[in-house]
């Protein structure tokens, strides 16, 4: 169900950002410009910890005394959690910071709706496939740091399975932590495997580091806007074939799954949200 334009209300999507890719920031502005285009709320930003306009830069730029706060990022963890509410003052779901209240809403990767994502962009990156004979790997960065970055994949993969999409095998894999994605040819059992990078952004991990990890690239490559990588599906590795896709935030859908979360952001907390 669509949500209703709040015409008093400002978006402000918060990315992560990078000062090494130029590619990083991309798909965020994208999902802005698609927001923007809907016209339903009167101010649409984005803000990032690691480049311009900075998180503390971000309520300069709003003149709407009433903000959803949407954090683009894969899964609840250190930034969702420690950084992004540090940076912005924020004290709960709602919050009074400089004659602006902020509602606070949770990551888009841990919407139910993003399974729908994943599956149309495996279905596309591997059109002819029959899914009865492929595994499909969902795979992220992992870390000890904090449980609920694999928390997110986790969930997907068994959303997925549940979903009846009809995959032979569906699982989980990491760059820095068991299962590790370097190994999926011992986590396939087909003979076909399609690999979904659970990111926002197309940078070093999608584009760079896992290339590499798959036997795809020999060496760590340039940016996302100097390769192909994902236009030369599909790979034959290992005694598979093996079908790689963009990273899951690459999907212009995406701004959906971000109005998702404003909505529900208002369904569970409605005496505290101005509509």
């Amino acid at each position: 169900m669509p949500i209703a334009p709040k015409p008093h209300s400002a978006l402000l999507i918060v990315g992560h950002g990078s000062t090494e890719n130029p590619d990083s920031s991309n798909p965020y502005f994208d999902h802005a410009d698609e927001i923007r285009r809907r016209g339903l709320f009167a101010e649409v930003h984005c803000c990032f910890w690691k480049e311009e306009p900075s998180m503390r830069e971000a309520l300069y730029m709003i003149d709407s005394p009433d903000v959803y706060v949407v954090p683009d990022f894969i899964s609840e963890g250190y930034f969702t959690q420690e950084v992004i509410p540090r940076e912005l003052r924020l004290n709960g779901p709602s919050t009074s910071v400089e004659g602006k209240t902020l509602h606070y809403c949770l990551p888009v990767g841990v919407h139910p709706s993003m399974t729908g994502l994943i599956l149309r962009r495996a279905r596309e990156v591997a059109p002819e496939v029959d899914p009865s004979q492929a595994t499909l790997v969902i795979t992220g960065h992992g870390t000890g740091l904090n449980q609920n970055s694999t928390k997110a994949i986790r969930d997907q993969v068994d959303q997925i399975i549940a979903s009846g999409a009809g995959y032979a095998h569906v699982t989980d894999a990491y760059m820095e932590e068991a299962p590790f994605i370097a190994e999926w040819d011992r986590l396939s059992a087909t003979p076909t495997v399609i690999v979904v990078p659970f990111f926002i952004a197309d940078g070093l991990h999608s584009y760079q580091d896992i290339p590499v990890l798959l036997g795809i690239e020999t060496e760590t490559g340039p940016a996302a806007s100097q390769r192909e990588v994902f236009r030369h599906n599909p790979h034959h590795l290992r005694d598979k074939t093996l079908y790689y896709s963009s990273a899951i935030g690459a999907e212009r859908l995406i701004a959906d799954v971000i109005l998702d979360q404003v909505r529900d952001f208002d369904l569970a907390h409605r005496s505290a949200a101005a509509v």
